[in-house]
């Protein structure tokens, strides 16, 4: 299915949103509460530190690859520049400069490291996988190498923004 396809599927019903996935229209239910409180928590911790350089939100969708793809990031950050530069009424062209999948009992490692791989591959500089059954956090660049963050740990954010995020301020119920 292309995306101008997907694009005329009638709306799912309810809370439900579909996602367009390797050319395969794939109806996704809303997130649980854990999960929206992690990233209401995330882009809680990141917007001040994306200030004026960048732009972060939670369920953004994009389209990573021109064709036959359609997803939605649990947490995303865009460059200033790059958010202006883009068309009001269309998703994001390519991936988010920095993502944040939280892990929910229905994502697949597969599923995951599938999107990780796609956004990288398409302007991705950082992906980050939150796991909050084990409290951490996996980071990814584009080099393609992984390092574990735990509770313990402080977690490098990449470009646009600057510092650094306490793994255990991401479980911090606010």
């Amino acid at each position: 299915m292309t995306v101008a396809e997907f694009l005329r599927l009638p709306d799912p019903k309810g809370d439900l949103r579909r996602e367009l996935r390797h050319g395969h229209a794939v109806v996704v239910e809303p997130p649980k509460r854990a999960h929206t409180r992690i990233q209401k928590q995330l882009l809680r911790l990141l917007e001040p530190l994306a200030a004026t350089k960048a732009f972060a939100t939670i369920e953004l969708p994009f389209r990573p690859k021109p064709e036959y793809e359609v997803w939605t990031a649990d947490v995303a950050v865009v460059s200033r520049d790059r958010w202006e530069e883009e068309t009001e009424d269309d998703y994001l062209s390519g991936a988010p400069d920095f993502v944040v999948e939280v892990l929910s009992p229905g994502n697949t490692m597969d599923d995951m490291l599938d999107k990780q791989e796609i956004c990288l591959a398409n302007g991705c500089r950082c992906f980050w996988i939150v796991d909050p059954k084990r409290q951490q956090v996996l980071v990814t660049g584009p080099q393609r190498t992984t390092a574990a963050f735990t509770r313990e740990m402080t977690c490098p954010l990449p470009a646009p923004l600057d510092g650094e995020l306490s793994v255990a301020a991401i479980f911090i119920a606010p």
